[in-house]
């Protein structure tokens, strides 16, 4: 009786020639590092800031990591640039010029994320960059994108909570985002709206599709679920809270906790759809390393041709970054007015205050509650970025602004008022924003954003203006009498004082 054979596997074919790709990839990456600095620097700081962005500094670890599970599969694979990918990098520096005229960070990196893939197509070729598809896309993620969904989830959630109420039989009266029940109020503030649930929900549904599942309709089918499943749990999350409220006899103490329960449901709920994605994973390896005589004999790149690729790209990529440096190098600053005129029946008191570098201020007298006054004025030529930069800067001013409510003070004949009034109860906090652009009151959104675009691009007679007006009060005192004071200090000054827009309008004219 003969010995069983054991055969041999097959040699394996050439793959990729890292040796090759190392030139290009690293000149290409750092230079376009250097390229969009801004927006890398803006992304990491806004991942520590954030709660709902803290997994990012896990997204290249994690692609590592699916690059190494995909090793197999790249067996064979040999690195072939692809020239006919370098006309992708057109139509992003195209998008990233529009998202910086447009003052929208968010764009500008999304644009940027996408040069590192048209970076790798080009130099990796196309067979093998789809080998490494997955793990590729995922760094899509190390955008801190997703803030433009947060009143929409407000939205759902409210509605969640309108519609649970009524089938418990809880009496309620919703006005907005505010809730009230006979046994307090609660508020749908934008910490409640389940963003972060989301974010995290579906980044990690991505990750769980790409290691469990080999068909693309069983990733595309769990990814769903893990963006739907979130948003249907926080409006279940929230609904409960406000249930426990009144059961409990009290909203403050079910609202005491809510975020670290509002964690412990979202552990359960992950957990839930970990099960359900369970029973359906396919766990077979790719049999490319037992074919990989197909990739005998491909063609293998040049150092030459690999890095003059890498640099084709870089080139495109900056055309965005140096078209907009010169249409900035034409908005010359312009100087703040220092004093503004707010009627006759107000004394004016000078702070001599710079709140930042060009933002100035005034303190107004017009009755038993001193206001203050801050105003900032910008190129006609600038774009919506630094004025909502200023815009976030002066509304805050130190102030614990957690969960500020919006709505806008409409004037008494029933047109739409030019200021938006910005309010807090925990901490308590008062402010007034009005934005002027071309001359008239603008209201923060796409159009105005892009109008001042297109004013970047063809000048304006006038320059956009930002003003906030707030009781000059002690916030941290929390004083009721003065609170209630400045609660009616505030719109009585706004209303009784038209001239005031007159005022804003000649101070803007260039």
């Amino acid at each position: 009786m003969s010995a069983p054979v054991l055969s041999e596997a097959p040699p394996a074919a050439p793959s990729a020639d890292w040796r090759v790709l190392a030139p290009p990839l690293a000149i290409g990456l750092p230079l376009l590092g250097f390229l969009f600095d801004g927006e890398v620097a803006a992304a990491v700081r806004t991942w520590h800031a954030s709660t709902a962005y803290n997994y990012c500094f896990l997204v290249v670890p994690i692609a590592l990591f699916l690059l190494w599970d995909r090793r197999h599969h790249l067996v064979g694979i040999p690195a072939k640039p692809t020239p006919m990918a370098l006309w992708l990098a057109v139509p992003l520096a195209v998008a990233w010029l529009m998202a910086e005229r447009l003052g929208i960070m968010e764009g500008r990196q999304l644009a940027a994320v996408g040069f590192v893939e048209v970076l790798l197509l080009a130099v990796l070729g196309g067979r093998l960059w789809w080998g490494m598809a997955g793990p590729l896309l995922y760094l899509y993620f190390l955008v801190p994108f997703g803030e433009f969904l947060t009143p929409k989830l407000q939205d759902l959630t409210t509605l969640f909570i309108r519609h649970g109420l009524a089938i418990l039989g809880v009496p309620a009266y919703i006005d907005g985002y505010i809730i009230e029940i006979p046994q307090g109020s609660f508020f749908v503030a934008e910490a409640c709206a389940g963003l972060r649930f989301l974010i995290a929900s579906v980044a990690f549904g991505c990750l769980y599709a790409l290691l469990m599942y080999r068909s693309s309709m069983r990733r595309l089918i769990f990814i769903l679920a893990a963006a739907v499943v979130p948003i249907v749990a926080n409006g279940l999350r929230s609904l409960g809270i406000v249930y426990l409220g009144y059961v409990l006899g009290s909203a403050r103490a079910a609202a005491a906790d809510h975020v670290l329960y509002g964690w412990v449901f979202f552990s359960f709920v992950i957990l839930a759809l970990l099960a359900f994605g369970l029973p359906f994973r396919q766990d077979e390896t790719s049999t490319r390393a037992e074919q990989s005589s197909a990739g005998t004999g491909a063609p293998i790149a040049t150092p030459r041709i690999s890095v003059l690729t890498a640099l084709v790209v870089v080139v495109v990529a900056a055309v965005g970054p140096v078209t907009a440096a010169v249409l900035t190098s034409a908005a010359a600053p312009v100087a703040t007015p220092a004093r503004i005129y707010v009627g006759p029946d107000c004394i004016v008191q000078p702070t001599g205050r710079i709140v930042g570098v060009a933002t100035r201020s005034q303190r107004v007298v017009c009755g038993t509650v001193p206001l203050d006054l801050s105003w900032e004025a910008f190129s006609p030529r600038s774009t919506a970025a630094p004025m909502m930069a200023a815009w976030r800067r002066m509304v805050v001013q130190g102030a614990l602004t957690d969960g500020l409510q919006a709505h806008w003070l409409d004037q008494p004949d029933g047109k739409a008022g030019a200021w938006q009034i910005l309010q807090s109860s925990d901490p308590a906090y008062l402010i007034a924003v009005s934005v002027w652009v071309d001359g008239k009151a603008a209201r923060p959104g796409l159009a105005m954003r892009l109008q001042m675009a297109l004013n970047s691009l063809t000048g304006s007679a006038y320059a956009p203006l930002i003003l906030t007006v707030k009781a000059a009060i002690d916030w941290e005192k929390r004083d009721p009498a003065e609170l209630n004071a400045a609660a009616d200090a505030l719109p009585h000054f706004l209303l009784s004082h038209p001239e005031l827009d007159a005022t804003i309008r000649a101070l803007s004219a260039r």
